[in-house]
């Protein structure tokens, strides 16, 4: 299995596999319906429209919840692609700053890695609806890098 996801991820960097077949790999991820778009080098990750994300159906706006896992899927996902290597990282921390209403539309998120150590990795991850300069949340995410095997 882990030869495989090697497989993927080097073929994803490489230009060679698209990047939503990493994504649909994790199961959350899947059930989100998180989707992975790159333009150029950059990646942004999506959280679409989706009637199972949303909280408050009166106003309306995403739940919280839906939009922490997002941002912390994206993180993951995207510290898989840094890496390279199919080192799963397990979530150590998971920091949110809610900034403002997620409304009920299309929600953006890139991340950028502060810090890629042997053990351990931080991402920081910001979310938006409409421009990226006004965010909804931000999140630092903190992971443990797991040995790699032989």
């Amino acid at each position: 299995m882990a030869e495989a996801l090697k497989t993927l991820i080097d073929a994803c960097r490489a230009g060679e596999a698209d990047y939503q077949s990493l994504v649909d790999r994790v199961p959350y991820a899947r059930f989100l319906g998180i989707e992975l778009n790159a333009m150029g080098e950059e990646l942004t990750f999506l959280l679409p429209r989706k009637e199972t994300n949303l909280g408050n159906p009166t106003l309306p706006a995403l739940h919280g919840g839906a939009v922490a896992g997002f941002m912390e899927q994206a993180a993951l996902i995207f510290l898989l692609l840094e890496m390279g290597e199919p080192r799963l990282p397990k979530t150590i921390d998971f920091t949110i700053d809610y900034l403002r209403a997620g409304h009920y539309r299309d929600t953006y998120a890139e991340c950028r890695v502060t810090r890629l150590g042997r053990r351990v990795a931080n991402v920081h991850i910001s979310a938006w609806q409409v421009r990226r300069e006004d965010p909804i949340a931000i999140a630092r995410a903190h992971f443990l890098l797991a040995e790699e095997t032989a």
